[in-house]
């Protein structure tokens, strides 16, 4: 399954659950998770990948980071992994 196909199935699924989901771009900053997903005080971000993708170097960075600064990243390559994340 294609990186954009899980993204896109995945923030359905949240936006069915509640979610405020964005695509969080940073024109100035390479490297920075997909989307950032907002409900009920929590906040948390995910980079999405193709199965048996890995994120580079530059990603790794960044995600160490954002959490550093106490936020989650998730890592998620399968749209039945992304799902769980929002079943609570």
């Amino acid at each position: 399954m294609r990186e954009s196909l899980i993204e896109r199935k995945v923030s359905e699924y949240a936006k069915s659950q509640g979610w405020l989901t964005y695509k969080f771009t940073s024109p100035s900053n390479r490297g920075v998770p997909d989307r950032i997903y907002l409900k009920d005080g929590i906040c948390f971000f995910i980079e999405f990948k193709a199965p048996d993708k890995k994120t580079s170097k530059l990603q790794n960075k960044v995600i160490k980071r954002i959490q550093s600064k106490d936020f989650d990243v998730h890592i998620i390559d399968s749209l039945e992994e992304g799902k769980d994340l929002f079943v609570k």
